[in-house]
């Protein structure tokens, strides 16, 4: 069997291990034939390819990113692309392919699989917000890379007694902020799953500034005050329909500054937290997750995703992964909320 593999959507660390692993085992234990497919759904829609054997593979586990390159294409929203697709797959002896990526690359596959193209996904966004799913690789990464961060800041936040704001990635699920926040020893944590009174959070922050430390805020980009709306660097939407958040950080720091009397600076770690080398954690669950969806795709298990569930990898309907976005539990919001102003 000949069998593409892209990855799609935002890149993170791990990518690499997940294309290793399916290669490695796909050759050498099944005999399959692989081609990658460049940058996302954009590869077979335009019939981009490359090869993609174990020589291609050797060296990538470590790395960051994706050998495949990565796109936002949504194949949905060009014309004929569907059509394009198979024909390209087609062309090229394409018998299935295995789709690595988030909420949108996934809801694609998805679609393609309802359509009759053979399809097999892995769940992988930094924000951990899939569905079916306990953990995706790339998240490790990107708290531990937040957590280092937050770690530096108190130094500097405490010598020159500022408040000083995180902002981190996390659209419409706040896991980074909370593990990051938590694990940072951070004294508010902001999450999109509610919205936050900008009074209260001033209090957290004088109350701070007298035991004489100074305040880290950690704040998710789609988190929102009572009062107002989420921040957007612009009104220009995606392929996916998505729009471009930044800059709750920047705005929040100047109403601490201006509600404390208080020097507020801001740091948004942006696509830091997507870059470098993946961490063990991440190293290991996107191999499992790899050997399984080439153990899926041999056995012709078409319009599965493979899923961590527990410490078990199992596998679950592609649909079950993009049907509804895992958001923080209110609960674990209030577990997190006894850190606040300590």
């Amino acid at each position: 069997m000949r069998i593409g593999v892209l990855t799609g959507g935002g890149d993170c660390p791990g990518l690499n291990a997940v294309i290793r692993a399916v290669v490695r085992k796909g050759v050498a234990s099944y005999g399959h034939e692989f081609v990658g497919f460049r940058d996302g759904w954009k590869g077979p829609l335009e019939g981009l390819s490359r090869p993609l054997g174990i020589a291609e593979v050797r060296g990538i586990l470590p790395r960051g990113g994706t050998i495949l390159g990565s796109s936002r294409t949504n194949p949905f929203k060009i014309e004929n692309g569907v059509e394009r697709i198979k024909d390209n797959l087609a062309a090229q002896g394409v018998d299935a392919l295995i789709a690595i990526g988030g909420e949108d690359t996934l809801g694609v596959a998805t679609k393609l699989h309802e359509l009759g193209v053979n399809v097999v996904g892995v769940p992988k966004t930094i924000d951990n917000d899939l569905g079916a799913t306990d953990y995706t690789f790339g998240f490790d990464t990107a708290v531990n890379i937040a957590m280092e961060a937050i770690d530096r800041l108190h130094t500097t936040a405490e010598s020159h007694h500022r408040t000083l704001v995180v902002e981190v990635m996390g659209r419409h699920a706040g896991w980074i902020a909370l593990h990051a926040g938590l694990a940072g020893g951070a004294n508010v944590i902001l999450l999109p799953e509610r919205k936050f009174d900008v009074d209260q959070v001033a209090g957290y922050v004088e109350k701070r500034f007298q035991h004489q430390y100074a305040p880290i805020v950690v704040v998710a980009e789609g988190a929102q005050p009572l009062e107002g709306q989420m921040v957007l660097q612009n009104q220009e939407l995606d392929a996916f329909g998505h729009v471009r958040l930044g800059g709750i950080g920047q705005w929040l720091a100047e109403q601490m500054e201006a509600k404390t009397g208080k020097e507020a600076r801001t740091v948004v770690l942006g696509h830091i937290q997507r870059g470098g080398t993946p961490t063990a954690f991440d190293r290991v669950l996107a191999t499992r997750l790899g050997l399984h969806a080439i153990d899926a795709a041999h056995e012709g298990d078409w319009g599965k995703m493979v899923a961590m569930q527990s410490t078990d990898i199992v596998r679950v309907p592609l649909a079950d992964a993009t049907r509804e976005l895992k958001t923080v539990p209110l609960e674990r919001y209030a577990e997190a909320e006894v850190f606040f102003g300590s």
